[in-house]
């Protein structure tokens, strides 16, 4: 039976949402907290599909039925109605925030905060549809004027995501943030990259989220919170580690002298996951299944990270420990432990008497490091 406003009008609120149908393909949708919107149902490809038409009272029964009339039209053209549909960019993106990044993210505040502080007030009116490169273009170079470059591609990539969403819901059929290169918004100088907390949390995302060897992904995440040298991990032996304290003798150590890497706890996890990949080898990284008898040569993990699409500025391995030395010395953190802990020489004549180990105290700091990187990884558990 059709339905008539007033009919609609008096549909009872239940504890679960329900249907009431109008005419073939349209009907109302009453929600628990009384909220009626119009959908219209239909089979487009051999496939079942159903749009919003808008709610009601706003979209009146009548204009309910024109426009699913029109949406009728456009099944018959084999054009999906979704393309049709009325976004603005601001209402689609609330939808991505509550059904993608809400449900992906533990911490998904800091990409609220880009949406309305500085997407939606430049363009969250616009029709999906008619958002530009321009328009994106505009709000970065917003962020890069003010010296925030790695916001400004944050922004970037945001939109690039959004427009993702929105094109495997047929509502778009390009993506204007394509056309924006990311090495044109942010490019660090190669001596001066440390990845913040943000991008430490991308990386980390990216490298377990990646297809790579599971044995080179630890591999990097260890090297990120020991502090230590590529070559020094490569090169490394089982018979180097013995309880919590890491041996890196002076034959593979950059500097030529023996060097104790005090283990957190979260090294020592990652170094048990890599004994079981390792099976029988004596080395931690073992070339392979069939060559246990040698390690992985040094270039194998740049290789292995050269394959992943991070979406954040290009870095290096060596990255990793520039990161934490800067991270930590702004924690207030003592330089010469944090020289001490990255296998650095203290330069000078400060070098020369300081003979110190400071074993206690980068136990300490490694400990703070492992937790500090663990508490990133929490946002992508």
């Amino acid at each position: 039976m059709a339905l008539t406003s007033t009919g609609i009008k008096a549909l009872r609120v239940k504890d679960k949402r329900y249907r009431v149908t109008d005419s073939q393909g349209l009907m109302i949708e009453v929600m628990p907290n009384g909220n009626k919107k119009w959908l219209f149902r239909h089979t487009q490809h051999g496939k079942r599909k159903i749009i919003t038409l808008g709610k009601f009272p706003s979209l009146s029964l009548s204009e309910a039925r024109l426009k699913k009339s029109e949406m009728e039209i456009l099944v018959d053209k084999d054009i999906s109605p979704r393309v049709k549909q009325s976004y603005s960019l601001k209402e689609f993106g609330e939808e991505y925030y509550s059904k993608i990044v809400v449900q992906d993210r533990k911490n998904p505040e800091n990409i609220h905060r880009y949406l309305l502080r500085d997407i939606y007030p430049a363009f969250g009116e616009k029709q999906l549809g008619q958002v530009t490169t321009e328009d994106i273009l505009d709000v970065i170079e917003i962020k890069k004027l003010k010296g925030s470059d790695s916001v400004a591609l944050a922004l970037r990539n945001l939109m690039k995501r959004i427009f993702e969403y929105a094109i495997s819901q047929q509502l778009v059929n390009n993506n204007p943030a394509l056309a924006i290169a990311p090495k044109y918004i942010f490019k660090s100088k190669s001596r001066d990259r440390a990845l913040t907390a943000d991008e430490i949390t991308t990386y980390l995302k990216t490298l377990y989220d990646s297809n790579i060897n599971r044995a080179h992904q630890k591999a990097l995440h260890l090297i990120l919170i020991t502090l230590c040298r590529k070559g020094e991990l490569v090169n490394s032996k089982w018979k180097y580690l013995k309880d919590d304290i890491w041996t890196i003798p002076a034959k593979i150590s950059k500097n030529g002298l023996e060097h104790n890497v005090y283990l957190s706890s979260q090294a020592k996890k990652l170094f048990n996951d890599l004994k079981k990949i390792a099976g029988n080898s004596e080395w931690i990284l073992p070339s392979g299944h069939y060559l246990l008898n040698k390690p992985i040569s040094e270039s194998t993990l740049n290789r292995s990270l050269s394959t992943i699409n991070f979406e954040i500025p290009r870095f290096t391995i060596h990255d990793s420990r520039r990161t934490a030395s800067t991270i930590l010395h702004e924690e207030g953190f003592s330089s010469d432990v944090i020289e001490k802990s990255l296998n650095h020489q203290i330069k000078g004549i400060r070098g020369v008497y300081n003979k110190a180990e400071y074993a206690e105290q980068r136990k300490k700091m490694l400990q703070y490091w492992g937790d500090y990187v663990s508490s990133l990884m929490k946002k992508i558990d």
